[in-house]
């Protein structure tokens, strides 16, 4: 659909229906025009780029949290069906940072949210890095832009923000752009005032009319929003695909030590959900059992667990932690409240659940450019670890005793840190060299081999992985 296109009307906004004659408000249309060369030729360097609209954004909510949409528009015809979109920046993003852009069946893209929040950050100008990733076949396409959102003082007022503009005469046009914010008081006892308010490029058009001014009003209100152009960058081919693809996998070694337990179980994604052990219907990413003396346990305590107990998300380089349970958690021996995202810090304590204490005990062992390691710290220490990966994330330099995994390709590597050589972790790979295990651990087919291998379920997501023996 377009806006009304009458151009004795240039301030209507009424949207009109493909093949209409006349919008809602009666005014006739131009004749459709055959699309200019460039148009009609997509790969033609006089060609528009492909842009993202991005609208929603509003510069004054300062420290609060708000939610911008993206649309994807002027897509080349032969971009893949099916995009990752891989966010970046210095704010507080409450979304994924990777989402998956579908073309619907009329051609249109379906649109993404990012949610975010300036809370602690200093105000000025920050930037959302965009990336997205499309693959067809053996080909691949990638397109990057940058949005710059602008973060005002909390206690900044509209003309501290911006210059005002303030006008109660006829026949006043007022122009907002670059994040500006046009205000217009109109106050007038007869006749008609004829106000044109344009807001473009992240402007704000305020408009605020006597009540007392007769007659009838006609308001064409701006859209708070902008167009970012995508350039599309030329990326070093994938090669061939993963020999064993998979989002969820562990290292089993021989002989646990301590801070080395005998499976480092791998979890690639950007959210997490951490949950009871529950063999019949599993409903969490990462499945934790108590550990008493004796050993596992998956009933008796374990059921004071929640299904979804708590849920980890990747966000603005680091993670965060949210209590989703019934019975609550404790960070460094403090409730953190329901609901209220936490960011983590390595070293921090992890107590599931805070009705009792000693379930099962977890700490930040590491917070790595890619990845966050939770260590056990109760009983179940020897027994096994946590990693949850960012995919498509690099590893960065080695650290002493962790090894130099990672998840691209849709599939799990591993770096040597002596050459720098990444290898495809599969079923058959033994890893021979790594200092900070003993020798010969090897890598396993899922994140519970000793009994139970997870796999999603491809037909309804929503009921959460499903146990199968090994």
């Amino acid at each position: 659909m377009n806006l009304c296109r009458d151009p004795d009307h240039p301030h209507c906004t009424v949207w009109v229906m493909p093949g209409a004659d006349t919008c809602a408000h009666g005014h006739p249309q131009p004749a459709p025009q055959a699309a200019p060369l460039a148009e009609r030729q997509p790969n033609s360097a006089l060609a528009r780029p492909p842009r993202l609209h991005v609208s929603g954004f509003d510069p004054r909510a300062a420290g609060g949290r708000q939610a911008i949409k993206l649309d994807l528009r002027g897509m080349p015809g032969d971009c893949p069906p099916r995009l990752t979109m891989l966010l970046k920046s210095a704010l507080h993003l409450y979304c994924p940072q990777q989402q998956s852009l579908a073309r619907a069946a009329d051609g249109n893209w379906c649109p993404a949210f990012i949610e975010f929040s300036s809370r602690g950050i200093e105000h000025g100008q920050h930037r959302i890095e965009v990336e997205l990733h499309g693959r067809a076949g053996a080909s691949s396409r990638s397109w990057v832009c940058s949005l710059v959102v602008l973060v005002p003082r909390a206690d900044a007022t509209l003309s501290e923000i911006h210059q005002a503009f303030l006008s109660s005469h006829k026949n006043v046009r007022v122009f907002a752009d670059e994040s500006s914010i046009a205000r217009v008081n109109a106050h007038t006892a007869s006749g008609t005032v004829d106000i044109d308010v344009t807001a473009r490029n992240a402007g704000i058009a305020r408009l605020e009319l006597d009540a007392a001014t007769p007659g009838p009003i006609q308001l064409g209100l701006p859209t708070i929003a902008w167009d970012e152009e995508l350039v599309e960058i030329g990326l070093a081919d994938a090669g061939a695909p993963h020999p064993y693809p998979a989002d969820a996998a562990s290292i089993v070694c021989p002989q646990p030590t301590p801070g080395m337990p005998r499976r480092l179980r791998l979890f690639a994604a950007t959210e997490w959900t951490l949950g009871r052990f529950d063999p019949l219907a599993p409903a969490a990413t990462v499945l934790l059992a108590h550990h008493p003396a004796a050993g596992v346990r998956r009933d008796e305590l374990t059921r004071r667990l929640s299904a979804h107990h708590a849920t980890i998300r990747a966000a603005g380089g680091g993670f965060t932690i949210e209590d989703v349970s019934r019975f609550g958690l404790l960070i460094d021996g403090e409730w953190p409240g329901k609901g209220r995202q936490v960011p983590l810090r390595e070293g921090m304590r992890i107590d599931m659940t805070a009705s009792v204490r000693g379930i099962v005990e977890l700490q930040v062992a590491a917070l790595l450019p890619h990845a966050l390691v939770l260590a056990r710290v109760d009983g179940g220490a020897l027994a096994e670890s946590f990693w949850l990966v960012v995919p498509g994330s690099e590893p960065g330099p080695a650290r002493p005793g962790l090894p130099p995994v990672f998840h691209r390709a849709g599939g799990f590597w591993h770096r040597d840190p002596g050459t720098g050589v990444d290898s495809p972790l599969e079923p058959a790979t033994v890893l021979e060299r790594l200092a900070c295990m003993p020798a010969r651990a090897r890598f396993a087919g899922g994140p519970y081999p000793e009994t139970w291998s997870v796999r999603a379920r491809v037909s309804d997501r929503r009921r959460g992985p499903m146990l199968s023996p090994a």
